[in-house]
């Protein structure tokens, strides 16, 4: 655990600095904002404690420029509730009063080094899974990890480090698909000042800030060719390049990689590098699909259950009967990822002691569960038959636009999800929304939806 503080250490800061320590975090420390973002250039964190009367509206913009995913927490005299208020207006994700409380620091450090979304599994075929992750979580070897988007890779990719000899030094996670081409390049290997506009200060990459421990590559599938050649390099050799640098740069890291696509299929395509996809797929652990493994649906319902009454302040209530039933019968598409979100929406939905069949829902409000039955299969044509008369008059550029911003609608601006459910690329559906954003039409962001609901 990494811990930067920024401000002068005196006084309340010292103690906080101190405990912080007791608790097992490595501490550094900078005066003020722009020699804090030096050392996160320099070395990275995990997490940042502010002084509360420095500039983090400055400190959180350019950690958001620079892409620097460590988050902020603030810290100033109890009594300074205004203080407290516009830190958090600021971009701080919580506020620590002052002198520290020894507990609250504990909890705050525990929060951001484990992670929050707890690995639950039952299943024969999920324990199998897992047996084999904690076989071989302890040797060197690269591993792949493969299924549905929203089965949990990143959560078995964080088990497989927690169970290494690395658990102790950082996981580093970073999205392949999530990040612009143009920019993946410098996020992986870093750059010098200078190397491109805006490269305002030396800025090291995924690649170094996980030395000693695990790099993350979620999404690989989504990697342009070109820098698969340079990623291959890197395991290969351990030695990295930083964009506009001189000097190779060794590192010392263990390389886990998840995809929701076929890589085998994908090197048939041409897509991906043969030499990557064999120097990754050392070990192959496929997640299975949720409806693969029913054992698991409510175990983690219960678990989802608990874990969102205790984030909203609510009594912990279990599933009814009819509720039960419900999640076992459904096919949850979304897995894992739509479980959840379903759960957390029953909990806040849910009235009486138990949560009831009435509180499943989709985020629309409908009803959820299976739709054989013959009174829904004629719901299901005619409303087909709808929507292809809808069509009748409209160009195939407006029938797709509609098709693909209702689909980010429906998966809250996720593009993996989205690009998904289209099936097309990543790569295609940014091509796609730049075009749209271009033409003045708005475009669901990450969590959201768009404010209009379709355009004419």
């Amino acid at each position: 655990m990494r811990l930067l503080m920024i401000g002068r250490l005196n006084g309340e800061l010292v103690t906080a600095s101190k405990i912080a320590m007791q608790r097992g975090a490595a501490v550094t420390q900078a005066d003020a904002v722009p020699q804090g973002l030096t050392v996160l250039r320099a070395r990275g964190a995990d997490l940042i404690m502010i002084d509360v009367g420095l500039d983090i509206r400055a400190l959180v913009g350019a950690l958001e420029a620079e892409r620097i995913r460590t988050p902020v927490i603030a810290c100033g005299v109890a009594a300074d509730a205004r203080a407290a208020v516009a830190a958090i207006q600021a971009g701080a994700k919580e506020y620590i009063p002052l002198p520290p409380d020894p507990e609250l620091i504990a909890a705050v450090l525990e929060a951001v080094t484990s992670d929050s979304r707890a690995f639950v599994w039952r299943d024969p075929a999920m324990e199998r899974v897992v047996r084999l992750a904690d076989q071989v979580a302890r040797s060197e070897a690269s591993v792949l990890i493969t299924g549905e988007s929203g089965t949990g890779k990143e959560v078995l990719a964080r088990h497989v480090h927690q169970k290494s000899h690395r658990a102790q030094k950082p996981f580093v996670s970073v999205n392949c698909a999530a990040i612009p081409e143009a920019l993946l390049e410098s996020e992986l290997f870093g750059h010098e000042k200078g190397a491109f506009t805006g490269a305002v200060a030396r800025r090291i990459g995924r690649f170094e800030e996980a030395n000693g421990g695990t790099l993350l590559l979620d999404e690989i599938s989504e990697m342009d060719v070109r820098l698969q050649s340079k990623l291959l390099r890197a395991l290969q050799e351990r030695v990295i390049d930083r964009v506009g640098g001189t000097a190779p740069v060794k590192v010392d890291i263990r390389v886990l990689a998840t995809s929701n696509r076929n890589l085998a299929e994908e090197v048939r395509k041409g897509t991906f590098r043969e030499d990557l996809f064999y120097r990754l797929n050392v070990v192959h652990l496929r997640l299975p699909a949720l409806r693969e493994r029913p054992a698991d649906i409510l175990e983690l319902a219960a678990h989802f259950a608990k874990k969102y009454a205790a984030v909203n302040g609510l009594a912990p209530r279990a599933l009814s009967a009819e509720a039960r039933t419900l999640v076992t019968r459904n096919p949850w598409r979304g897995n894992v990822r739509e479980l959840e979100n379903t759960l957390h929406r029953a909990v806040l939905l849910a009235s009486g002691p138990e949560i009831g069949a009435e509180a499943i829902l989709t985020p629309e409000g409908d009803a959820i569960g299976p739709a054989d039955g013959p009174a829904t299969r004629a719901a299901q044509a005619a409303q087909a038959a709808d929507a292809a008369r809808g069509l009748v008059g409209r160009t195939v550029a407006e029938v797709e636009r509609d098709l693909i911003l209702d689909t980010l609608d429906h998966c809250l601006g996720n593009r993996t999800h989205a690009a998904k459910i289209l099936g097309i690329s990543i790569r295609t559906l940014r091509n796609k929304l730049n075009e749209y954003v271009e033409a003045g039409l708005e475009v669901a962001e990450p969590g959201g939806v768009r404010a209009l609901a379709a355009y004419g």
